[in-house]
């Protein structure tokens, strides 16, 4: 089999094996062999390379201006050349002139396989960017490879995601070979590949997990309206039903728990409230204070402020360790809370 022939064999090949058509192959070799022409014609503007589709020939053609008199070979041709060349040539016609230069073939076989390579290489790396695009802002299943400095090193299947300091939760530690749920952040298309960095911090992990363990997420009869969070410690969810025979809070909790529990698992002990949404504000406000009970929510629309008074006994619960409750349930609506005791109140 000659040389030709291989080389149409061996794309048809590729094409198959690596969903890479052998069209934009063929096309990439053409032009890099024009490139390739400069050796041999010092220039090469007017030089077109051919490769047959069938039979793999390769064939130099340099693109001529016919004129009466010529000034410069390379790019013009004598009328009475042009007329043995083609008939009907005429003055200011562009003609092909067949120009392959001897061994041409060779030169041709040797950047076939740099062009093939190459392609294959830029190929697949566009396959695996498209692959991973697709999933940014969503979640994924990663292994723990190692430690690289502070950041870690998560193996996602073909590639490998970086989760730097700032996206781990305080206080997580990984082991090697640990699978892990991850937020894929952002996906960035570089020469050496997909460069995918994950969070575990981001609220938007929290929601994604809810909505893969949640039919009734899944389906849109619940929906996330809001959440809050303060990674490694605690979440602060808002949901609602469409659908007044479903409840939100209880959809999300599964039975006995076992639903959140799995969530709970996978964020290493997490603690995560989910209370009922409200177009009311006042409403939504004294959910997002759960577990602490209210006694009255004053607003102040245009300030997004909110007075709220809870008996003497709830006011630690209401504020939370280190103000964590109050700050959530603040994240959450959206709105600035003050938070007070009745006897506060009454010595006012």
């Amino acid at each position: 089999m000659d040389a030709n022939k291989e080389l149409i064999g061996a794309l048809n090949q590729i094409e198959k094996e690596k969903n890479i058509s052998k069209d934009v192959l063929l096309e990439a070799l053409e032009n890099s062999l024009v490139a390739a022409c400069k050796n041999n014609f010092g220039r090469a503007d007017n030089i077109k390379v051919n490769i047959d589709r069938e039979s793999g020939e390769v064939n130099v053609y340099a693109m001529k201006e016919v004129v009466e008199e010529v000034t410069d070979p390379i790019l013009q041709v004598s009328l009475a050349q042009a007329k043995m060349k083609d008939g009907k040539a005429d003055i200011g016609d562009v003609i092909a002139i067949k120009v392959t230069p001897k061994n041409f073939g060779r030169i041709a076989a040797q950047k076939a396989k740099q062009v093939v390579v190459q392609k294959i290489r830029e190929e697949e790396r566009k396959v695996l960017y498209n692959q991973y695009s697709s999933k940014e802002k969503d979640i994924v299943t990663g292994i723990v490879q190692r430690y690289v400095g502070n950041n870690i090193s998560i193996n996602l299947g073909k590639v490998d995601a970086i989760l730097t300091e700032n996206e781990q939760v305080r206080g997580e530690v990984f082991m090697p070979t640990d699978r892990i749920k991850l937020y894929v952040l952002e996906v960035k298309d570089t020469t050496k590949g997909p460069r995918i960095t994950v969070s575990r911090t981001h609220p938007e992990l929290v929601k994604r997990l809810f909505e893969a363990e949640v039919t009734e997420i899944q389906d849109g009869t619940v929906e996330i309206m809001s959440i809050a969070r303060e990674a490694g410690s605690r979440t602060k969810m808002a949901v609602w039903s469409n659908n007044e025979d479903v409840d939100a809070v209880g959809a999300c909790v599964g039975l006995n728990g076992a639903r959140v529990n799995a969530i709970v698992h996978e964020l290493r002990g997490e603690k995560i409230d989910i209370v009922n949404w409200s177009e009311y504000p006042e409403v939504l406000i004294e959910n997002a204070l759960s577990p602490a009970k209210v006694i009255s929510v004053e607003l102040d629309e245009e300030e997004k402020s909110a007075r709220v008074i809870v008996p003497d006994y709830q006011l630690s619960l209401a504020i939370g360790k280190e103000g964590q409750n109050a700050r959530l349930a603040a994240k959450l609506t959206g709105y600035k809370i003050d938070i007070k005791s009745e006897s506060q109140i009454m010595e006012y």
